[in-house]
């Protein structure tokens, strides 16, 4: 069996694996995008209150309002602040995917270009023996008539 053949069932596992490799990291990319995409409705809702809660102070408030508005806030920024950290953490799965997908990605395309290597050489030997074989038929036909 020609190398080329031998090497078949490994690039096939290489492109399978490289392919995981993608969707983990188009999957990571997806999951950070929707994490970013919470944190800036996070950040609008925040102030959207605050603009609300300013234009209802201008009418006055009485403490336990002030203090209500105060502790929702505090939660509210603090939510912001956990979501933050979240994104951190997807935006560093996300890194590392990119990098397995790069490395799975180089052994893929080393394999490839080794198949490539092994089928022009076969071909090169193929033709070699070609030629060698229409090399001997012209000598044998070419002393054929040298003797007649």
């Amino acid at each position: 069996m020609k190398r080329s053949k031998r090497m078949q069932p490994v690039q096939r596992v290489a492109k399978s694996r490289e392919e995981n490799a993608a969707r983990r990291m188009g999957e990571s990319r997806k999951q950070l995008a929707g994490q970013e995409t919470r944190l800036k409705e996070l950040k609008n809702y925040r102030d959207q209150y605050a603009s609300q809660f300013s234009a209802r102070g201008q009418d006055g408030l009485d403490a336990m309002q002030l203090h209500d508005y105060r502790v929702f806030l505090t939660r509210l920024n603090a939510a912001i602040q956990q979501q933050e950290l979240l994104i951190t953490r997807y935006r560093s799965q996300h890194h590392q995917d990119q990098f397995h997908w790069r490395d799975v990605r180089g052994h893929t395309q080393a394999i490839d270009k080794l198949i490539a290597k092994f089928r022009s050489d076969e071909q090169r030997q193929q033709q070699q023996r070609e030629q060698k074989v229409l090399d001997e038929h012209a000598s044998r036909t070419h002393s054929r008539t040298d003797k007649g």
